[in-house]
């Protein structure tokens, strides 16, 4: 009997030969847009945020819909409410439960008022109310700010069912990914009967070490590089030491995933679904992330993209549209 590996890949996913020319063309794009203007640090994050809303970069202007709706909830911090983005599925039946999202742009940029497109994908397609924090920004609000109110938000829909229904979902990308998966285990610790029936985690970090080789490596400024997410990071955590950076509640993957399977609910971690193109310095992170995932009994998805650079899921785009397809499939087979 031939000797089989406990883990295997599809290579055909990662070979470059596969790469599709749209993925290069996006890429080329891409790293023209980022090298045409100037980087977020140079010009501070409140002046890169105003690029963005003008549409400053690359004409990528963001989409707002009339259809979506904001209000606010309570923090920690008497006085002081966070903002949530929300978009109700069209067709005004009742909606089955909430999708909270959670936006990326490396805890410095971005906003809940940027996904409109993404919240009616996720409201319509398995009718849930698609909710979007508004999590306060570094560098003006460093560690654990955005985190806290991340927590803080979902904790107080979590308690409040009656609001707009019972929590199911939690989605996040980038660096909102990273802000997911850091909630989801808080919970598991502090709510025993917390359970989600699942997470959408696009091309996250779990790690703020910056130590994969993915990352380490990566030099072409194709929307983010190497040199732009150390910035993020260090405006996220200033003056941390790289052994404070491993900290479990700031670095996800150096957690202990077993222990939290085994101590939740149903004795495993929700399904998570994890997707990354094989040109994004998160790849690494994605691999690892998926198969600690995977390690403890848990499922975890884990769908490779060949070619496709960070931020690669736009709907115009055939990558774009494959991406939205699993995503589809696995919120309604969770149902």
């Amino acid at each position: 009997m031939p000797l089989t590996s406990d883990v295997t890949i599809n290579f055909s996913r990662f070979d470059p030969k596969n790469t599709p020319e749209e993925a290069k063309q996006y890429s080329d794009f891409l790293e023209k847009t980022t090298t045409s203007v100037p980087r977020w640090f140079e010009i501070g994050a409140p002046k890169f945020r105003e690029l963005i809303e003008e549409g400053g970069f690359g004409g990528l202007k963001p989409v707002t819909l009339p259809e979506a709706q904001e209000f606010e909830v309570p923090s920690r911090e008497p006085g002081r409410t966070i903002p949530i983005r929300m978009y109700k599925p069209d067709n005004g039946k009742p909606t089955k439960g909430i999708m909270l999202h959670i936006h990326g742009g490396g805890y410095c940029l971005g906003s809940h008022r940027h996904v409109d497109g993404l919240l009616k994908f996720y409201a319509n397609t398995a009718q849930l109310t698609a909710l979007s924090i508004g999590y306060r920004l570094a560098p003006e609000h460093p560690y654990p700010a955005g985190l806290e109110d991340c927590i803080d938000a979902t904790s107080h829909l979590l308690s409040n069912p009656s609001l707009h229904g019972p929590l199911l979902f939690m989605a996040g990308e980038s660096g909102g990914s990273h802000f997911a998966v850091l909630t989801t285990f808080h919970l598991l610790r502090s709510h025993p009967d917390f359970s989600l029936k699942g997470l959408i985690l696009p091309y996250g970090n779990y790690s703020i070490t910056m130590s994969t080789p993915s990352l380490v490596t990566y030099t072409k400024p194709v929307l983010v590089d190497r040199d732009i997410i150390t910035h993020f990071r260090d405006a996220y955590t200033p003056g941390w030491t790289q052994a404070e950076r491993q900290n479990p509640r700031a670095s996800p993957m150096f957690d202990d995933l077993q222990a939290l399977a085994s101590a939740s609910a149903d004795g495993k971690l929700p399904p998570a679904l994890f997707l990354c193109g094989t040109n994004d310095p998160m790849l690494d992170d994605t691999l690892l992330m998926g198969l600690k995932w995977q390690a403890t009994g848990s499922e975890a998805i884990i769908k490779i993209f060949p070619g496709a650079p960070h931020v690669f899921n736009v709907p115009t785009l055939e990558i774009g549209k494959e991406a939205f397809g699993y995503e589809a499939e696995f919120l309604l087979s969770k149902m």
